[in-house]
């Protein structure tokens, strides 16, 4: 499908008159070409020129008043919130209806923000693609001529944060009816210790305002200080990752080792914070009984570098917290316990920083509640911090300063940034309390909008990226960065809907008669993804489900002798290819059979336990009874025998040599494997039928020899 198709069954109707009128661009540039026998001239470049420039115009002026339209009905909806929960404590105190009132007027304002979201993003995407199709067929290069316009009437780069932040206040208030939950809404900045479940996934930019939108209907944003009017700034989260130079944290967080740790230093907002904290993440396997923990504690800004060289103390850095008397004894030696322990490891194992990672960071949480909290963060970019080719970029600091919060550092070195061209959603929830996560929780994980990516962690995806020269090992998702996440639109209760209509009757579906046609939705010179990468199919029909692998359909029949078929082909092709040990999910874009670049090894995240040894172990010992058993009964056959039994026991003394060498063999590849965390397939299924043919032959055998005697 071409992308003016695309446009056309994407159209939101009382925005259709201020689309960019793709297909009429095109039409004049293939008209032009045609009648000027495929030349293109400076005129003609100019007369183009000039159409853009009012598509643009037109596109950035509607986007302009639709913003300033939206932000004043927010700022009404905002007052008359709080007119009506001021007016609970009167005489006249407001009714069920008038807040079911107010929610519907929240929820049309959403819809209006969703429905901007998606028009600028679209609108954004057709100008890239004219300007590449113009590029291509004329041989004249618009396209950074005509970015610096775009960048001049920057449509597109409104990320809506404030609306959002706005928005979530007021119906937070209007969900719990003037009754939002209390607590301290800074708890997240206080805590000590996170024992948590973290599962992590990647989120198109097409996608982020949508996410956000829908995740505010369910839980409020997080606002550290409600007394302060937002700012950018204050969502900003810098983390700078240390190691040494042969990237022992790397590797140990990397092959998930027991006890692998990462030590950071991070800070809220900008540079001027003058709060600092000194984080440990401490990887823990299951099979141990504990659970993977993040500490920390803080320092002030300018006593960093001496607490991390020693000069220092931990005495000196708690001293006035004991003299405060804030916390107790126990917190306090705790606390001590854990710098005591980061300095020591800092000192020994020589470590320095190595990478930043910076994002703006959307939390959603109940105030003093953490038991489901989710964060959404923005504008990822991970930056080179060490010397190990000789440049010391910190200047024997403990974090860099020529960059601050000042996204998306224009001033660095391409060879220093790597901007991660996704949003990272997390979903924590604490496990210790046992809760299921609520419903709403799991439709949006399951949904088109976010993409699993189990074990993501920023620090290993910087240190593979800025320093490939030094990594051997590199994380299971970096060969598919380039693989497009974008799914086919999946309808849920979730959706985002103007009031009056159903949950899962979305906007998109009243819209248009299929958001995100099934198949491949461009052609070469044109596709924008939507799940149109080869072998990487999600959608499904009501005639089958598609193959990844052979890109066809596999039609599903009512005959039982054909499903009979199915069911034991599916019986046959598990035992034939066994199941992989792999943390990555079916139905992702990573359940793929990935090739490693040249020179690096793919490393998968793999549990060992302690009983898979022993399991192994008892394997190798069952393996050895039968070849003990089987060589006995040669042995019998030889010493008790007639003649012909003594030439039938070769047959059963082969079976037992050949069963006890293959079973040492199996025994030390699993070992070797298993000590490495390999992900490789540990079924055996070349030694049982071997070993029972083997005795099938040497049964036959013996009652040859018999009667041939």
């Amino acid at each position: 499908m071409k992308f003016g198709e695309q446009l056309g069954r994407s159209l939101i109707r009382e925005y259709s008159y201020y689309y960019i009128c793709y297909d009429d661009l095109k039409t004049e540039l293939e008209e032009n070409l045609e009648a000027n026998q495929g030349n293109w001239s400076e005129s003609l470049e100019t007369q183009f020129l000039e159409s853009l420039e009012v598509e643009l115009d037109k596109v950035y002026t509607f986007c302009k008043v639709k913003h300033n339209e939206v932000v004043r009905r927010v700022k009404e909806a905002q007052e008359q919130v709080q007119t009506t929960v001021r007016a609970l404590d009167s005489n006249t105190p407001p009714s069920e209806l008038d807040f079911e009132i107010l929610e519907e007027e929240l929820s049309d304002i959403i819809a209006d923000v969703h429905d901007l979201a998606k028009f600028s993003r679209l609108n954004y995407t057709g100008f890239q693609k004219i300007i590449k199709k113009h590029d291509k067929k004329t041989k004249f290069i618009l396209r950074p001529v005509f970015q610096v316009r775009l960048n001049s009437k920057p449509f597109f780069k409104e990320n809506y944060d404030d609306l959002v932040v706005k928005i979530s206040q007021s119906y937070d208030l209007v969900r719990t009816r003037g009754n939002p939950i209390r607590g301290d809404s800074s708890s997240g900045g206080k805590q000590q210790n996170f024992v948590r479940q973290t599962t992590k996934y990647w989120v198109h930019p097409d996608n982020i305002t949508e996410l956000k939108l829908i995740i505010l209907k369910h839980l409020p944003v997080l606002v550290f200080n409600s007394n302060k009017e937002f700012e950018q700034e204050d969502s900003a989260i810098t983390s700078i990752y240390y190691d040494n130079e042969d990237l022992d944290l790397y590797y140990g967080r990397l092959r998930k080792d027991e006890g692998a740790e990462a030590h950071r230093l991070r800070w809220y907002g900008g540079m001027n914070s003058d709060t600092i904290f000194v984080e440990r993440k401490t990887h823990r396997e299951d099979w141990t009984g504990e659970k993977s923990v993040k500490a920390r504690f803080a320092l002030k800004e300018r006593l960093v570098n001496d607490f991390l060289h020693g000069r220092y103390t931990v005495e000196q850095a708690f001293q006035k917290m004991r003299k405060d008397g804030k916390k107790s004894l126990k917190e306090i030696e705790n606390l001590e316990a854990l710098a005591t322990e980061v300095q020591y490891t800092m000192l020994k194992k020589k470590l320095r920083p190595v990478v930043r990672s910076f994002y703006n960071r959307t939390a959603f949480q109940l105030p003093g509640d953490a038991r489901v909290r989710i964060s959404l963060d923005t504008e990822l970019t991970m930056v080179r911090e060490d010397n190990f080719d000789g440049n010391d970029r910190t200047n024997k600091n403990w974090r860099r300063m020529d960059i601050g919060v000042d996204w998306p550092f224009k001033q660095l070195p391409e060879k220093d940034v790597c901007r991660f061209p996704y949003a990272v959603l997390e979903v924590k929830l604490q496990t210790q309390l046992g809760q299921e996560p609520p419903e709403w929780v799991r439709e949006l994980v399951g949904s088109h909008l976010v993409e699993p990516v189990p074990k993501f962690s920023k620090f290993i995806h910087g240190v593979a990226t800025l320093l490939p020269d030094k990594t051997e090992s590199i994380p299971f998702w970096l060969p598919q960065m380039g693989v497009d996440i974008r799914k086919p639109a999946i309808p849920t209760h979730i959706n985002i809907s103007r009031p009056g209509r159903s949950d899962n009757e979305s906007e998109d579906d009243l819209y248009t008669n299929q958001s995100h046609p099934a198949g491949n939705l461009m052609d070469p010179e044109e596709r924008v993804g939507y799940g149109a990468i080869e072998g990487q199919a999600h959608q499904s029909s009501g005639e089958g489900e598609y193959n990844q692998t052979s890109g066809q359909r596999n039609r599903t029949s009512s005959n039982p002798v054909v499903q009979l078929y199915h069911k034991l082909y599916a019986s046959l092709d598990h035992y034939l290819h066994g199941d992989q040990i792999t943390k990555v999910p079916e139905g992702t874009v990573f359940d793929t059979e990935v090739r490693a670049p040249p020179g690096k090894v793919l490393c998968v995240p793999v549990r060992v336990e302690p009983k898979v040894y022993f399991a192994t172990e008892r394997t190798f010992l069952s393996w050895m009874s039968i070849g003990l058993t089987l060589n006995a009964v040669a042995i019998s056959m030889l010493n008790y025998g007639t003649d012909a039994t003594m030439v039938a026991s070769v047959g059963f003394f082969c079976t037992a040599l050949l069963t006890i060498i293959y079973n040492a063999y199996v025994y030390c590849n699993r070992v070797v494997n298993i000590r490495l965390k390999r992900a490789v397939d540990y079924q055996d299924k070349l030694g049982p039928p071997l070993v029972c043919a083997f005795l099938l032959l040497s049964t036959l055998f013996s009652f040859y020899c018999k009667w041939a005697s």
